[in-house]
């Protein structure tokens, strides 16, 4: 009786990692790239002056845009809801700090009506949020 033989095919047991890596260095560039642009989404163009302090803790941000809408973290909000908002998101607001972020052509009553919500709902540490003044702007 003859014999059959049989060829056995040998699979591929390994996985290729090559275009793995391939995407995942693609993919970590593009985060490289968009981290930096997203970084504020919201366009405000913030006064510039000559003392800043340099931001070294993430904290609760309020923006105020050019068209008088406020933001709470990038996120649009009613302003008599602003405190409350504040509150559940803090751990600590008698002493924790706000920053107001406020674009320059925005009117001052509006960005007072702002700080005295603030204010209305217990915060007291509430810092604003410049720019620093470069030696062309000084110029200008």
């Amino acid at each position: 009786m003859p014999q059959i033989q049989r060829e056995t095919g040998s699979s591929l047991s390994e996985i290729n990692m090559v275009p793995f890596i391939d995407v995942v260095l693609v993919l970590l560039i593009i985060f490289m790239i968009t981290a930096p642009i997203l970084q504020s989404g919201i366009e405000v163009d913030v006064p510039k002056t000559k003392t800043v302090k340099e931001l070294t803790q993430v904290r609760m941000v309020v923006t105020i845009d050019r068209a008088q809408r406020v933001y709470l973290n990038d996120k649009p909000v009613n302003i008599h809801e602003l405190g409350a908002q504040l509150h559940s998101q803090m751990k600590d607001p008698q002493h924790q700090a706000v920053y107001v972020r406020c674009d320059e052509t925005v009117p001052f009553g509006s960005w007072a009506t702002v700080v005295d919500a603030l204010r209305q709902s217990g915060i007291q540490n509430i810092s604003v949020v410049t720019q620093p003044l470069t030696e062309r702007s000084e110029s200008q």
